[in-house]
């Protein structure tokens, strides 16, 4: 019999509209917003629920974060919790980046987004490590010699997870899934295997034109964005560069480079910058079907086998699975922590805007990551006219 939940579905539903609204940081940061408050303060979802629902999400195809909120809304409340809790995550920064693509269409250029992205990046790298070294902590163990000693084979996932994730600037999921059934065959082969296991800007919307074939050829694009691409919300956006660059000349790189700043600077998944590049490329209709064709499989692939994976959750074989995936997951987080840090701090005060951004999240505990972001912002815009 399962558990009754102990909040509403609107709690849940409400809990990611303000996290899509107020969740900056990327993947990593709102992955480990929603096991700091679902599972550590809220106690809504269990730490092995939490863990599940990471497993699922890097196995399927699309962006990490917007998957795993769909599962945890999921775990409770079904199709409707995962409906409503995926709507609930990706609108606050869709209707953003909409709105952005109205100012950069009007204005003709993003000199000012760019030097607020200047700060905000840098401190969104002060974020996202930290984020990352609590996710660790908390999924692997303490960094300690005794959680070394006993979970050495998470360890060594996490480090191969980062290793290989850093050098290739890629998440594998084939890796992903080699690891888990390594570890499932190590700790608890299964039984055949094992005999002793167990309504304003309407006009703005609507006054851009566009070629019906391109939202056709637009939804068949991102559709495979959607549904081909691993990992997290950072892994799309090579492919994205390919196709609406190189291959369809929708953009040019330039505005491809501040699309993916717009990504940066507003909360919510990063994948949401497709709602920006639809926009650039045929209005409010591109927004809307590049935004729809992108999450549709990540959505499928995430509440499909859902019900499935929940059921079979707890045997011990599936456990060790879910913890060995886990243990790389996390790693290849980290590993994609330093690809960003590598490509966003170009120079020594970036780097300072970083470190101060890390100690005063340490050693100031209700220090609130907008705040920050706010203050790194208006430090990037004044660095920027200096020099």
């Amino acid at each position: 019999m399962e558990e009754k939940a102990s909040y509403s579905l609107w709690q849940m539903s409400s809990y990611f509209l303000q996290l899509g609204t107020t969740g900056f940081g990327g993947p990593v940061a709102l992955v480990e917003y929603m096991r700091r408050d679902l599972v550590e303060r809220k106690q809504w979802i269990s730490e092995e629920e939490f863990k599940q629902g990471l497993a699922l999400a890097q196995l399927a195809p699309g962006p990490l974060a917007a998957q795993l909120a769909i599962y945890l809304g999921f775990v409770h409340y079904s199709y409707w919790g995962a409906t409503l809790a995926g709507i609930a995550f990706v609108l606050p920064s869709f209707i953003m980046v909409v709105l952005l693509g109205i100012a950069y269409q009007a204005f003709g250029g993003l000199f000012w987004m760019q030097a607020i992205f200047y700060g905000v990046g840098a401190a969104v790298i002060g974020i996202i490590f930290l984020s990352s070294y609590k996710l660790t902590t908390k999924t692997i163990g303490s960094i300690d010699l005794a959680s070394f000693q006993k979970n050495a084979w998470l360890w060594l996932f996490f480090l191969v997870g980062a290793v290989i994730t850093y050098i290739t600037q890629k998440e594998d999921i084939l890796l992903f899934v080699g690891i888990g059934i390594f570890y499932m065959l190590l700790k608890a082969p299964p039984n055949g295997l094992n005999k002793q296991s167990n309504s304003f800007l309407l006009v703005s919307f609507f006054s851009f034109e566009y070629d019906s074939r391109v939202l056709w050829k637009m939804a068949l694009f991102f559709f495979k964005a959607g549904a081909f691409v691993f990992g997290s919300g950072l892994a799309i956006v090579p492919f994205l560069q390919s196709g609406v660059v190189e291959e369809n000349h929708w953009l040019t790189e330039q505005q491809f480079l501040d699309a993916v700043a717009v990504a940066m600077i507003t909360p919510g998944p990063i994948v949401v910058t497709v709602g920006f590049i639809g926009y650039l490329i045929a209005g409010f209709p591109g927004a809307v079907v590049a935004a729809l064709a992108t999450f549709l499989p990540c959505y499928l692939f995430t509440i499909l086998p859902a019900n499935h994976f929940k059921k079979i959750a707890n045997n011990v074989s599936i456990k060790a699975f879910v913890d060995g995936i886990t243990a790389v997951v996390v790693g290849a987080l980290f590993g994609a922590v330093l690809v960003i840090a590598q490509r966003t701090l170009l120079d020594v005060m970036g780097v300072c805007i970083a470190l101060t951004s890390l100690v005063l999240l340490m050693f100031v505990k209700k220090l609130k990551e907008p705040y920050l972001l706010l203050a790194a912002a208006i430090l990037g815009i004044v660095i920027k006219l200096i020099l």
